[in-house]
């Protein structure tokens, strides 16, 4: 309950008005598009509250969208209801008890969202897609060969998503901002034991 989703969000906005100075500063314009993981989604809200007003920059949040173990897709399957005090999206049975979640990222692996986000998913301000176990491994190898950093697997499904809606290094001259909200080093020996099977 208020005021403590705002108080999350103000709190990582640090992450948006420093991609927006930098942006800027660099490009000397906004990006077209802005994409970032959303578990609960402070990271998320973090950056996209620097964008909320800008209309032209597209916004999309990525959801765990897990293996056959489940998922975690709360905007995205889930239906309104109060967890932790807040209505908002979130895994329920029919009786409204919540559902247990799955995603390799334990950062995502969360039943519900923010009711900010349950707010911008119900305007369209953005958009919200989920990404596979799988395909956040593979976008996880791609950082690592091709950029020489270990991304966490959270954010691996934001590029994931990157690359399916723009491939790896292509975007037609449009600026892709990818919010990689963590380090990978707690997430190697996951990835290596997943790869090893």
């Amino acid at each position: 309950p208020h005021p403590y989703p705002a108080i999350v969000r103000d709190f990582q906005a640090v992450i948006g008005r420093e991609t927006r100075s930098q942006i800027l500063e660099v490009e000397n314009r906004l990006p077209d598009t802005v994409i970032a993981c959303v578990g609960g989604g402070s990271n998320s809200l973090g950056i996209f509250s620097a964008f909320l007003d800008d209309r032209h920059v597209s916004m999309f949040g990525i959801e765990a969208g897990g293996s056959d173990e489940g998922h975690a897709a709360a905007l995205g399957t889930g239906t309104p209801g109060v967890m932790h005090g807040a209505y908002s999206y979130l895994m329920q049975d029919a009786d409204g008890q919540v559902m247990p979640a799955h995603s390799i990222a334990p950062g995502l692996d969360y039943p519900g969202v923010g009711p900010e986000h349950s707010a911008l998913k119900d305007s369209g301000r953005v958009t919200y897609e989920s990404v596979t176990d799988e395909e956040a491994i593979a976008a996880f190898q791609v950082v690592c060969r091709t950029e020489g950093i270990i991304p966490a697997l959270e954010p691996s499904h934001a590029v994931a998503y990157a690359i399916r809606a723009f491939g790896v290094g292509g975007h037609d001259g449009k600026i892709v901002v990818i919010n990689l909200s963590g380090r990978g080093d707690k997430d190697v020996a996951c990835v290596q034991e997943r790869i090893a099977r």
